[in-house]
């Protein structure tokens, strides 16, 4: 099985690096999303939290940032089974008899690498139009937040996207299908990055009980998907 799924990864990896779609189309993407909402409320408004003023932009960076990444799932799940449904490349590893299991574990990681390297990308641009910084002590907590919450991502995303991947209306079915799920990594995403972040006067100690329920999301999903990704491939 992890045989299966180390050359499912290295396969989509190199897909992506020969198409270039994270690069060139879904970081750019994410960048306008941070771009137009930084523009958006840029209004001179202050948060004022206790002793602790900040423009409304610092103030809710965390949670665009999660937000940016939900949006660019959609668009890297539905690239990566749009891939395999065009030349019924599913079908023929299902006819050969290959572990469905290794299927759903290497797709997910390769999802992961790609989001990871997205987050980077994006948490720079955080720190360029939001007026963020990460506090040293908070880089660890940051580090373990970004690992957790996209390793949930990339587990229901992948879980779904087979799912939906022979569907009708998959385009719309698939966010759907994913937004109600991965509701409590955003909301869990988001008040950990904001203690990494010092946002509010947020201490790194509030984040970390956040991290741990992240962790327990996506062993959970990673169960889940490992169990029942061969029958949804079989539907």
């Amino acid at each position: 099985m992890l045989r299966i799924a180390r050359l499912v990864a290295a396969k989509d990896l190199r897909v992506e690096l020969r198409s270039k779609v994270l690069l060139n189309q879904v970081l750019p993407f994410a960048g306008l999303v941070l771009v137009m909402f930084a523009f958006a409320l840029d209004n001179g408004g202050v948060v004022e939290q206790g002793s602790t003023r900040e423009a409304i932009t610092t103030f809710v960076a965390p949670g665009l940032l999660w937000l940016a990444v939900m949006f660019s799932l959609l668009l890297l799940v539905q690239r990566a089974f749009a891939v395999e449904s065009a030349d019924g490349a599913l079908d023929a590893l299902r006819v050969a008899g290959v572990e469905p299991a290794g299927i759903f574990l290497g797709k997910a990681a390769a999802l992961l690498v790609e989001l990871l390297v997205l987050e980077a990308g994006l948490t720079l641009g955080i720190v360029v139009f939001y007026n963020t910084h990460v506090r040293l002590a908070g880089a660890v907590l940051l580090v373990t937040v970004l690992i957790t919450a996209t390793a949930g991502l990339a587990f229901v995303g992948t879980l779904y996207g087979g799912l939906t991947a022979g569907a009708k209306g998959r385009e719309t079915l698939l966010p759907l299908l994913v937004f109600p799920v991965v509701a409590p990594v955003l909301l869990g995403a988001a008040r950990a990055t904001e203690a990494a972040f010092g946002t509010g006067g947020a201490a790194v100690t509030e984040g970390w009980p956040w991290a741990g329920l992240l962790a327990v999301f996506a062993a959970a999903f990673g169960a889940a998907g490992t169990v029942a990704f061969g029958p949804l491939l079989e539907e």
